[in-house]
């Protein structure tokens, strides 16, 4: 009988737990099964765990968005994959942290010759991530000097690259010197350390008194009015996450109004609503990976049941790159 994680109530890391259940004996016709061999661990999966994103059902509930593995059957209806492909995904529906698992066929990507399952489930929600940040919601440039928090963390680490990959300078954060010193070998021009440094400050020095044309913000609540302290005139605040709490209490008129700013809170899934933006974006990606301009970072590798321990080292903040968890 296959295993899986279920939140089996809003909580820390102890609500999830590790039990035995049933397939379907049915497959939908548009659907694939999936025998999963990587599984990786994002904020989002917190997020779900601790009620900052609402359930979509009743507890308990299956966690994850993001995984890799083998085909092993086929809906009646499903044309372009076959028994044996090696595939990913990185989309709703929840149900990613199992062994095996149904899956809809129009939300699951192939995996490229040249590319390893491991590295498909670390890379391909944080790698499109930063291909929708940096490609399409704001076009970043050569030579464009950008701020980029948590530049250690697993988006981080593939923004850093990116931005070198195009010639961007990129600003990162990070907590500690063994985190500056990962940021700065995987391409991130200017390192500040946030627990010695004032990041504003630094921001200002660096950008000759200017600030950033634009701020990618993961963190939330503890980075907030640091990020608005650094942009320039008209300059965009992205908030893409909010690992350190919800931002609460803002004062639209008072906090953008000063130096014109915008702001906007996007997410991955609205930017790959559609086949044809999934495919570019993950297409865009895997060229990078197989080009070798990008190179993924796995910090751990957790058997799926302790799924639980995995999700209290990435509250730890003490972790960089990916955290993986094996089926």
């Amino acid at each position: 009988m296959p295993k899986k994680i279920v939140i089996s109530k809003i909580g820390g890391p102890e609500v999830l737990k590790f039990i035995d259940y049933n397939l379907a004996h049915i497959l939908s016709d548009n659907d694939v099964r999936i025998k999963q061999t990587a599984i990786g661990l994002n904020y989002i999966d917190t997020y779900h765990r601790n009620g900052i994103y609402p359930l979509p059902s009743e507890l308990p509930v299956c966690p994850g968005l993001e995984a890799s593995g083998e085909i092993i059957k086929v809906g009646k209806n499903i044309k372009n994959f076959k028994l044996g492909d090696k595939v990913c995904y990185a989309s709703t529906p929840l149900g990613a942290y199992c062994e095996i698992r149904d899956f809809p066929a129009s939300k699951l990507i192939k995996i490229p010759d040249g590319i390893s399952d491991i590295v498909a489930a670390s890379t391909l929600l944080k790698g499109m991530t930063v291909e929708y940040l940096f490609e399409r919601l704001y076009k970043i440039k050569k030579n464009e000097t950008i701020l980029f928090h948590a530049a250690a963390g697993g988006v981080g680490l593939l923004a850093c690259q990116w931005a070198r990959s195009i010639g961007c300078k990129m600003i990162g954060t990070v907590s500690s010197d063994e985190k500056a010193k990962i940021a700065k070998k995987n391409g991130c021009d200017h390192i500040i350390n946030y627990k010695k440094e004032n990041v504003i400050s630094k921001v200002k020095e660096i950008t000759n008194g200017k600030g950033v044309p634009v701020v990618y913000d993961g963190v939330g609540k503890d980075t907030f009015e640091i990020s608005l302290g650094c942009l320039d005139y008209k300059g965009l605040l992205v908030s893409f996450g909010q690992s350190s709490g919800m931002v609460k209490n803002v004062n639209l008129h008072e906090t953008f109004n000063s130096k014109s700013l915008f702001y906007t809170r996007p997410t991955l899934m609205q930017y790959n609503l559609t086949r044809a933006q999934l495919e570019k974006s993950s297409n865009l990606l895997f060229n990078k990976l197989i080009t070798g301009k990008i190179n993924n970072h796995i910090f751990k590798t957790f058997e799926l049941g302790n799924a639980s321990e995995a999700h209290s080292v990435l509250h730890s903040r003490a972790s960089f790159g990916s955290i993986i968890l094996k089926p």
